[in-house]
């Protein structure tokens, strides 16, 4: 699903009132059904016997929940209204909203921090956070607001937010000084890119889309940067199994890692390639650990390094894909030989740990490589060692900066991996969990993304599949290990369920 930016719902929203004639008060009403629904849903008893609050800004956020306390008090809920700001700011539909609230006898209270306020928020079931909607931009200092939210986060009750959790900046996902945390966010007509990166992701909770009636050919027309990947999506884009194939129809791999201390790195690359499918696996490792290496590997083809580099090199250009990288050390042989391969390799090439951190003073390297399928993987560790900045908190557009600078396809790892092409378009993944925060496991991506290129899918297709595959692995871990207990190889392990799962159905 696409991810829009708060300009992006601006323009939709002008258009829609001014080019289309559409009442704006009638969208107001939509998008408080959506908010209402919401919190009965989250209810944990009948609505005669439940308690709600509503907290309401000056804007048109406001009177989305000004609308939605409307319909819970005609669904029976008690509820509590409270304006956190001057009446006389108020929009005018929100302005509107407050008259329709006061035919029901339900009165619009100005916010006044008490004990009374208190004791009735603590004996609510559900909170309503319609204090600032997709607009905000700055911080929020204001104490008597920092104070209200940081209120709000310790209550017992649920908490909806309207559009998007007031605090949390539509575009990055970065908290604006203070931020709710919701149980549920009802964001209108689109999800917006900060509930999907950044802490946003984390304080909007479960995201559900709300129609608020704007014309699906307005949307239709208007160009988004960025979309989640969904596993519709990756079952549509495998690469098909030929009846009649052989293990050299199925793509060959060769990967490049390990070291002393780092035996555990090369071999889940190498078994996270083949359990993906792919025909062929070499691994070439240093003489120190080969012996070890070799002993864990039965599927894939594991051989000492050769003294030469142009054997190396050789056997690494008759391969359709090559990984290098996972726990290869910092040596400087493992430099030369990073660097000599990104030089020289004119086929799809993959880097991950040890051979992102070879290009840190070499990003010249990186750069000849432009035109050829060069795929980086790193976590936000590596990606600043290489020039990624970070520094802002957008790590959306940090990775669509670094990716159209060099000419590459970036994965930039961590919670909701972001993949990033050379034109400037972004993928955010949502599946995966904390289980997976374990050394080895960026291994296991690694060998499934140099799998999936190998097998013939396009270098962005493959990033995006690799991603959610790896998460998709993840989450079935957690679900039968728990995040606490699962490790990489678990990953490895599950990736047969999420191939089931995906192809249940064809055939």
């Amino acid at each position: 699903m696409y991810l829009a930016a708060a300009a992006q719902m601006k323009e939709l929203d002008r258009q829609a009132i001014e080019d289309r004639g559409i009442p704006s008060i009638d969208l107001m009403e939509r998008a408080a059904q959506g908010v209402a629904r919401a919190a009965l849903e989250l209810l944990p008893d009948k609505p005669k016997k439940c308690r709600a609050a509503v907290f309401c800004g000056t804007g048109n956020n406001g009177g989305d929940g000004l609308a939605a306390a409307r319909l819970l008090h005609l669904e029976g809920v008690e509820v509590r209204t409270f304006l956190v700001g001057d009446y006389e700011k108020l929009t005018e539909d929100a302005r509107t909203m407050a008259a329709r609230l006061s035919e029901f006898g339900l009165e619009l209270e100005p916010y006044r921090d008490g004990a009374a306020v208190w004791r009735y928020l603590r004996s609510c079931q559900v909170i309503v956070d319609a204090l600032f909607g997709v607009g905000l931009s700055r911080p929020i200092t204001d104490p008597l607001r920092c104070g209200l939210i940081e209120g709000i986060n310790a209550l017992p009750g649920a908490v909806v937010a309207a559009d998007i959790a007031s605090g949390v900046e539509t575009d990055t996902g970065r908290v604006l000084g203070a931020a709710v945390r919701a149980d549920r966010t009802v964001t209108f007509s689109l999800p917006k890119l900060g509930q999907f990166v950044g802490e946003g992701a984390i304080y909007s909770g479960t995201v559900t889309v709300q129609d608020i009636g704007l014309p699906g050919e307005l949307i239709r027309r208007m160009e988004f940067g960025a979309e989640t990947v969904d596993g519709t999506w990756v079952k549509r884009a495998l690469p098909p199994r030929k009846p009649d194939g052989h293990k050299g129809t199925f793509g060959k791999v060769l990967i490049l890692a390990g070291s002393v201390g780092f035996t555990g790195a090369p071999v889940l690359a190498a078994r996270a390639a083949t359990r993906t499918g792919c025909g062929l696996v070499s691994l070439a490792v240093p003489n120190t650990i080969y012996p070890i290496v070799a002993q864990k590997c039965l599927e894939e083809m594991p051989f000492p390094l050769p003294s030469d580099y142009k054997s190396l090199r050789n056997r690494a250009a008759a391969c359709d894909a090559v990984l290098v990288g996972p726990g290869l050390g910092l040596s400087s042989r493992a430099h030369r030989l990073v660097l000599g391969l990104a030089e020289d390799l004119e086929g799809p090439l993959v880097l991950d740990a040890d051979g992102i951190n070879a290009l840190e003073k070499h990003m010249d390297t990186l750069e000849r490589r432009r035109g050829r399928v060069t795929i980086l993987t790193p976590h936000d560790g590596e990606f600043a060692r290489i020039g990624g900045d970070l520094s802002g908190g957008d790590r959306l557009e940090a990775a669509r900066h670094f990716a159209q600078r060099y000419g590459c396809i970036l994965v930039l790892k961590g919670h909701r991996t972001i993949v990033a092409n050379p034109e400037g378009r972004c993928y955010v993944n949502t599946n995966g969990n904390s289980g997976m925060a374990k050394g080895g496991s960026g291994d296991v991506l690694g060998g499934i993304l140099v799998s999936l290129l190998a097998q013939g899918m396009e270098p962005e297709e493959a990033a995006r599949a690799a991603v959610w595959l790896h998460g998709r692995a993840g989450d079935l871990c957690a679900e039968a290990l728990t995040e606490y207990a699962m490790t990489p190889s678990d990953l490895i392990g599950r990736l047969p369920m999420v191939f089931r799962e995906l192809l249940k159905g064809t055939k």
